[in-house]
């Protein structure tokens, strides 16, 4: 047999094993000197009491099962959920694919006059940039256009109009983290935050005046109401930026003291596709073509349109990176419903998911023991038990795309946002450091972190961690020491040298948020 063969047979009964009985020694407890005895007397620790914990540790190239805590029972994933369709994406997908953004006409220009309108076409890019347009219209003036008599028309036709996934908390409407979905949208910066604007506010010269405001990609698209006030030095700051619901009104209210800090803010607009056509339509202009009336949104581009410019994004294993290390949500959804028009031709949550599962089943995780209804775990009715985010995690390893996903995974103690993503302030002057990788996942009452890493005498482990159900700010601290814990010990050789929450350095996490996903991301 070959050494594939019997590496495939070994994790393969590694895999049935993470849902059958326990292996587990009866009676075991925190009083065990083992493995279970040291992870057990951390989920002892009193943030957890009355709450609910999964955790499944196993060896990475076998499977065999490690240590199994409830590992059946369904718990909310929170960004957790980003495993199984960051997976789906990369092999339905595949590394190499691109999204485009077009220019397209029926007509063509006579006389630097195009007689007609301009068609916009998205498929599903999140990552389009203010430049990005900025070039397509350079495309277009190339192409001799200095005139349009009719308009521009935004076709978003690829996803459905559905733009907020199932049960996301309204009062996330204006948070970053929460935007609409378009296949035709705009980031304003590289952290690639589709559909949001950049809000900053820096105090006034004087005390009593309003503060100064501006907008990243500068835009008329969105209204701002400056309510707030400049006050003297000493003074709280109070500022606080949000979008008023359903409009595209930003209000600024509060107070800023004149020595505070510029208040940055990343800030949804409430129809990402008018966003996109409003800036595309203003880069149009300071290229010095003229459009002969305002943009239009929701229309098909005709079959005869031929292409004038185009955009590609960059390839979904560079777009991975973002994705996954600063935990995006709405690359998440983009990429569901891309899915879904390329598996079934209808870019729809529901064909999204639907092919999203039929993939986990294929590769041994149980669709009918999950629930997954959005592709970012932004939802709370989203459960899957951490048993089979141990078999994702398992599974994947032989996946030709393989080491670009794990590439793409954040980084303990990482040196920067782009290596560390939302793990670099974690488990920094520990084993763990530079070793394990995971996703990390918040919601209010919900945090999980799932990975790799590598212990002390070399074997490398699998280990999926989902807490919910607590009342504490945050029980980050308990998911770093498990892993440290295996970190340190030698799991082959049965030498095991736990570390207590309470001795690890691990940022706080405000209960007050729905969500954990800040400006800069920390979960």
């Amino acid at each position: 047999m070959s050494r594939h063969v019997m590496r495939v047979t070994a994790l393969a009964l590694g895999l049935a094993g993470l849902l059958g009985a326990s292996s587990l020694p009866a009676g075991a407890g925190p009083s065990d000197t083992g493995l279970k005895g040291a992870i057990d007397t951390i989920l002892a620790d009193p943030r957890l009491h009355g709450g609910a914990a999964g955790v499944v540790v196993a060896d990475a190239a076998t499977g065999e099962t490690l240590y199994r805590r409830d590992g059946d029972d369904r718990l909310m994933p929170a960004s957790n959920t980003k495993l199984a369709t960051s997976a789906a994406a990369m092999e339905l997908l595949g590394p190499g694919y691109r999204f485009r953004t077009e220019v397209l006409a029926t007509a063509r220009p006579r006389g630097g006059v195009l007689h007609g309108d301009l068609y916009l076409r998205g498929t599903g890019d999140p990552t389009t940039l203010a430049k990005d347009y900025d070039a397509l219209a350079a495309g277009v003036a190339a192409a001799g256009i200095r005139k349009v008599t009719g308009r521009v028309v935004a076709d978003d036709t690829r996803f459905d109009t559905r733009r907020l996934g199932r049960s996301w908390a309204a009062d996330d409407e204006s948070s970053y983290y929460s935007a609409p979905i378009s296949p035709l949208t705009l980031a304003p910066d590289t952290d690639y935050d589709s559909g949001t604007v950049v809000v900053e506010a820096a105090p006034a010269a004087g005390a009593g005046a309003a503060p100064r405001v501006t907008l990243t990609p500068a835009t008329r698209y969105v209204r701002v109401d400056n309510r707030a006030t400049t006050v003297p030095a000493g003074r709280p700051a109070t500022l606080a930026v949000e979008r008023e619901h359903g409009t595209n009104t930003i209000v600024i209210s509060g107070e800023l003291p004149l020595t505070a800090p510029v208040t940055k803010e990343w800030i949804t607009v409430q129809e990402p596709t008018g966003y996109a056509a409003a800036v595309f339509a203003d880069a149009l202009a300071a290229r010095g073509v003229r459009v002969g009336a305002p943009p239009r949104t929701g229309e098909r581009t005709p079959a005869a349109a031929r292409v004038l410019a185009a955009h590609s994004s960059m390839p979904l294993r560079d777009l991975m990176h973002p994705f996954m290390k600063l935990s995006n949500n709405m690359h998440a959804e983009a990429l569901t419903k891309t899915i879904g028009y390329e598996t079934s031709g209808r870019g729809t949550w529901s064909a999204g998911l639907s092919a999203i599962g039929a993939y986990l089943k294929a590769r041994g995780v149980e669709p009918d023991r999950i629930r997954q209804v959005d592709g970012s775990g932004l939802s709370r009715m989203n459960l899957i038990p951490a048993a089979q985010l141990a078999r994702l995690l398992l599974a994947v390893q032989d996946a030709p795309w393989y080491d670009d996903w794990y590439a793409s995974l954040p980084v303990a103690c990482g040196p920067d946002r782009a290596t560390g993503g939302t793990l670099r302030t974690r488990m920094c002057g520990t084993p763990a450091a530079l070793n394990a990788r995971a996703k990390t996942g918040s919601l209010t009452g919900a945090s999980a972190l799932s990975g790799y890493v590598t212990d002390a005498g070399g074997r490398r482990l699998v280990y999926a961690v989902v807490l919910n159900n607590y009342l504490a700010s945050s029980v980050k601290g308990i998911e770093d020491a498990i892993v440290v814990t295996l970190a340190r010990s030698d799991t082959a050789a049965g030498t095991f040298t736990a570390v207590a929450p309470e001795r690890l350095r691990t940022p706080e996490v405000p209960a007050n948020l729905e969500c954990s996903w800040r400006k800069p991301a920390t979960c």
